[in-house]
């Protein structure tokens, strides 16, 4: 039988004044992404969100607004992922990032694979309605709401 248990992890799309997000490459496996992981089973979302970013980059941030929710079906990951805006803290490399870039809603498909660029495109877009989205670990599979009523 196969394992059906989930986990839930968070990322934060932190936004600069001129419209750029934050990307980190991550030390375990080389790739860019939004700042992020896996929520601890007794912290709450927002807790959970403010640590995995302060812990992968050095910034405490104020979460904006939620810009998407996507599901990793192969690993059985569902991601809440936020806009957020910095509030303190400095940016530095940490024992989860090697090394950071602010880049713009054109330049994040040129680093980041499409089930994670698509995560900054979302947040940097500001939709009416939150996507709601699955993919492979790679590439976004089928629909998403968002989509079904266009």
């Amino acid at each position: 039988m196969p394992d059906s248990r989930h986990s839930v992890s968070v990322a934060g799309v932190v936004v600069d004044d001129q419209g750029r997000a934050l990307l980190i490459q991550r030390r375990d496996n080389g790739r860019w992404e939004a700042p992020g992981g896996v929520l601890e089973q007794d912290e709450d979302i927002i807790t959970g969100l403010r640590r995995e970013v302060r812990e992968e980059t050095g910034l405490e941030v104020s979460p904006i607004a939620l810009t998407g929710v996507y599901k990793n079906m192969p690993r059985g990951i569902v991601a809440l992922v936020f806009r957020c805006k910095a509030e303190a803290g400095t940016l530095r490399e940490t024992d989860e990032s090697t090394a950071f870039r602010w880049v713009t809603v054109e330049e994040v498909a040129d680093l980041a694979n499409e089930a994670f660029a698509i995560r900054v495109q979302d947040a940097l877009a500001t939709p009416s309605t939150v996507p709601i989205r699955q993919h492979d670990g790679t590439h976004i599979l089928g629909r998403t709401s968002g989509e079904m009523d266009r």
